[in-house]
């Protein structure tokens, strides 16, 4: 989910960037260039998940039904580091309400660099173009707000 994340923030001009494992790694091959991730000395995913959510002021996760593997890492990762999260269940939450608590939540928190995270697309398939659409009306709320935000 984070690429749906960063795929908003690069069609709507918002700065964005962050951490990625060893070889841009991922599920389903190599992360393509147009994403502007910094390769991280280890190819572990634990290790490029703690470094973007320290890196971030708060951290968004989507959901759908269950925390499970990395995006439960994350909501773990966020509680041991005392970093605030909000996650959101797909299953209960319409995508106009995951926007205004996603909002809400940035505002509540003075968030000025955001980590997205949420289950690999394998694990939910669909939650793409929930998490972009999102995303996108999150960041264009953010950005009526102001212009000094980024999106990691």
């Amino acid at each position: 989910m984070d690429r749906a994340a960063l795929d908003a923030a690069l069609d709507l001009g918002v700065p964005c960037g962050g951490y990625c494992p060893r070889g841009r790694k991922a599920e389903d091959g190599v992360i393509p260039a147009k994403y502007p991730l910094q390769s991280l000395p280890s190819a572990n995913y634990r290790d490029r998940t703690l470094k973007n959510l320290l890196k971030a002021d708060a951290t968004l996760i989507f959901y759908n039904a269950k925390l499970t593997g990395g995006t439960r890492l994350t909501a773990d990762l966020c509680r041991e580091h005392r970093r605030p999260f909000l996650a959101i269940d797909a299953g209960v939450h319409t995508r106009q309400q995951a926007t205004e608590s996603g909002f809400e939540f940035m505002i509540g928190n003075s968030v000025r660099m955001l980590n997205v995270a949420g289950p690999r697309k394998s694990q939910w398939p669909e939650g793409y173009g929930y998490v972009y659409e999102v995303m996108q009306s999150v960041l264009k709320l953010w950005q009526s707000i102001s212009h000094e935000h980024s999106c990691d």
